[in-house]
């Protein structure tokens, strides 16, 4: 009987998750033995990508060390690859030995680390290539994120949209705006709000709106934080900010930024933004 793997690299059957330039990913066992195997079926740039998976370089280091394949090239391989089980999320609780415990992950120190050069590499080029669409737009959508498949809200029939954000004219007035779209919108702002509201699995959002500057916590930290959890990693981070220098969009997209709309924005573009991100 032929061997169906290779069927797994198609844009029909792949994991529904994104893959960020400061991933980490590590092989299975499935995926040893797939290099060890003398008859390997998978495509020749699968087996490329394989073989650099040592669970500490990030994607954008993966991506620098293949130059002739595209980053979304790479990152669609990545997801193959997690879907046909031969690797696996390196997750900062794994490679930190920090305990899966919500509250010592969200206190212990160290964060925001400075991301790796291959990350940085990689959110550049993307920060270049996006900044006319989002000059244009008001709004960029990584190519993390648009290469996953949308999904269904978590519960009920409405996205829920955490906006945490320190001005309170803005949190109203975007909350207002979201809800108007037929989003249910909610909001936190100091730290122990927004643990409080994430240590739930049954609260999490279907999408988080996050400034950069809030009153106890570095929004570029928090976002680290974020996609460093296993369990929060998956809930697409939008980012809401008047900073839209170069090097704070670079920061953000090598954290694992999924998006950002720049203040200050037009209510039509935070509706579009949004519903980008989320695929609806």
């Amino acid at each position: 009987m032929a061997d169906a793997r290779p069927a797994v690299f198609s844009h029909d059957n792949r994991v529904e998750s994104a893959v960020y330039p400061h991933d980490v990913y590590a092989l299975t066992d499935a995926g040893f033995a797939e290099l060890r195997s003398g008859g390997t079926n998978l495509p020749p740039e699968a087996l490329q990508v394989l073989v650099m998976l040592d669970g500490k370089r990030s994607v954008g280091d993966v991506e620098h060390k293949l130059p002739a394949l595209a980053p979304e090239a790479v990152r669609n391989l990545l997801r193959s690859l997690l879907s046909a089980q031969l690797v696996r999320s390196a997750t900062m609780a794994e490679t930190d030995d920090l305990g899966v415990d919500f509250d010592a992950f969200f206190a212990a120190a160290g964060f925001p680390a400075e991301p790796s050069a291959g990350a940085q590499a990689s959110a550049a080029r993307e920060a270049t290539s996006g900044a006319p669409a989002l000059k244009r737009d008001g709004y960029y959508v990584s190519i993390a994120r648009t290469a996953v498949r949308a999904r269904a809200p978590r519960t009920g029939n409405q996205f829920a949209v955490l906006v945490i954000e320190d001005d309170p004219d803005v949190r109203t007035l975007v909350e207002r705006l979201l809800g108007k779209a037929g989003f249910a919108a909610s909001s936190a702002v100091s730290r122990e709000e927004i643990t409080a509201r994430l240590r739930d699995p049954a609260r999490h959002p279907d999408l988080v709106l996050l400034d950069i500057g809030l009153p106890d916590v570095n929004g570029l930290e928090l976002l680290q934080r974020l996609k460093g959890h296993a369990a929060l990693k998956s809930i697409p981070v939008l980012m809401l900010t008047a900073d839209s220098s170069p090097e704070s969009i670079v920061r953000g997209l090598a954290t694992g930024a999924d998006g950002y709309i720049t203040k200050p924005f037009d209510p039509a573009v935070l509706v579009h933004g949004v519903r980008a991100v989320l695929g609806a």
